[in-house]
């Protein structure tokens, strides 16, 4: 399920980059990469200029393979799907479920680029494109990726992802979540992001759906009186989380930020009630006279808001 239409009509999916933008890109990086081949071909010329002809030839090929084919991938994987092109076009190589991509992912899409768009002049490439119905070429359906606008018109809240309440985080750190396909991830990720724009009713039944299947999934059951939207920000926090670890090492991860005015309050826990929120006192004034005949303890105290526990 990559794709969720509520009965409002809103799809839930990432923005995917149109044919002439990526054009664009290829163009932008095919004309760096194509300006620094010749420099470097100049400088090997120059430099191999007294060794026999197979040796040259040699040279050549090894050059045209590393600047034209590796320099992309590389490039690709240590901006996580930004090349020159992508970053002066507002656009971002990202995985089928929206994460960063990775060296496997930028090797696929460099591979089968060679095929696409150098040896058939991006004639096999754009058709690819046009008939995808998310644009996508041969590189990025085998290598799992998509191709995405980052710089798109501001649409509200619509791009902050709640978290969980605090009663909430690391409850779900023994889940498997091997078994939870990407597309799914992008669906709860979608919708967590949209929820606050749906009928209360509609988001509900969403959530409800979304619950029952990462439950299915990892195995274990949405646990009672949790929220199914809450459930949903704590496992998808969980994956983050795992995540962030498997790429900057077992080091520890930071704690997700209390939600801003954006984002709105985090809910409290089912039936804890909210803690009552102390009023101001006023500063305690001189004693009348009365009040410093008779004493203290016959007059009202201010009230400090404070509830004694159930």
């Amino acid at each position: 399920m990559s794709e969720l239409v509520t009965g409002e009509a809103v799809a839930l999916e990432l923005r995917p980059a149109k044919l002439p933008s990526r054009g664009l890109a290829v163009l932008l990086d095919l004309a760096a990469a194509v300006t620094v081949y010749v420099l470097v071909t100049l400088g090997l010329v120059a430099a191999t200029a007294s060794l026999d002809e197979a040796a040259r030839t040699a040279v050549s090929i090894a050059t045209f393979v590393l600047v034209l084919v590796g320099g992309p991938i590389l490039v690709e994987t240590l901006t996580h799907g930004r090349s020159l092109g992508k970053l002066a076009c507002g656009l971002r190589v990202v995985r089928d479920d929206g994460g960063p991509i990775r060296f496997r992912h930028a090797l696929v899409r460099g591979l089968l680029g060679v095929i696409e768009i150098l040896m058939t002049f991006g004639v096999v490439a754009c058709v690819a494109s046009l008939v995808s119905a998310r644009g996508r070429r041969l590189g990025d359906v085998f290598a799992g990726t998509l191709v995405v606008r980052e710089r798109i018109p501001a649409a509200g809240q619509g791009a902050f992802v709640p978290p969980p309440p605090p009663w909430l985080a690391g409850r779900f750190s023994g889940l498997d979540l091997s078994a939870v396909p990407d597309g799914l991830w992008l669906a709860v990720r979608q919708y967590l992001t949209r929820m606050r724009q749906l009928d209360p009713q509609v988001g509900w039944s969403m959530a409800e759906r979304l619950a029952s299947d990462v439950a299915g999934r990892t195995g274990a059951p949405v646990p009672p009186g949790v929220p199914p939207a809450m459930y949903l920000a704590a496992v998808l926090l969980e994956r983050q989380t795992r995540e962030a670890r498997r790429t900057f090492g077992g080091g520890g991860v930071p704690a997700a930020p209390a939600p801003t005015g954006a984002g709105g309050p985090v809910l409290p826990p089912p039936g804890v009630p909210p803690a009552p929120v102390p009023q101001a006192v006023p500063p305690a004034g001189p004693a009348s006279g009365s009040e410093a005949a008779g004493g203290g303890g016959s007059a009202e105290r201010p009230a400090t808001g404070f509830a004694p526990p159930a």
